[in-house]
């Protein structure tokens, strides 16, 4: 079980490959240097470790593959899927064409939370943030409120 926390800005080299930080590289703890790296829901990445990759796609592959929107969902999560590893620097490879898709160049913006982390171009991490509500005390309450827990939609 992960329970990843942390914002890190990272450099991008020109053949696509992101050092880990040391911080972060704690958190993942021994042995678990193998991610899966796939198409997020903004123009960003997902990366999860190889154990998580396998409980998502236990859930994904439940879905109906004969009902149009299950279907496009299973698409949708499985695109741009590749495996990959940290070399002997703890550095990843990222595959070009995930690379291209995110718009990532030189740098990147790493947000760990979860189970996964999200992998950002800095320029648009920055513009994601600064498009956030005024008021999220109105979105928490929404979530959150009276009524609505988690537990309750569960």
């Amino acid at each position: 079980m992960y329970t990843f926390t942390g914002e890190y800005e990272v450099k991008v080299d020109a053949k696509g490959r992101v050092r880990l930080p040391s911080a972060l590289l704690k958190q993942i703890g021994e042995g678990a240097l193998n991610f899966v790296v796939n198409r997020g829901f903004e123009k960003h990445l997902m990366m999860y470790p190889s154990d998580v990759w396998e409980k998502k796609t236990t859930e994904i592959n439940q879905l109906n593959i004969y009902n149009t929107k299950q279907r496009q969902a299973i698409r949708y999560f499985y695109r741009g899927a590749t495996k990959i590893a940290t070399d002997g620097a703890e550095r990843i490879l990222l595959p070009k064409s995930l690379v291209e898709y995110a718009g990532i160049e030189k740098e990147a913006v790493l947000f760990a939370y979860h189970e996964q982390i999200e992998i950002w171009s800095k320029d648009a991490y920055d513009e994601m943030l600064n498009s956030e509500p005024d008021n999220f005390a109105e979105i928490a309450d929404d979530i959150f409120g009276e009524g609505n827990s988690v537990s309750d939609n569960a």
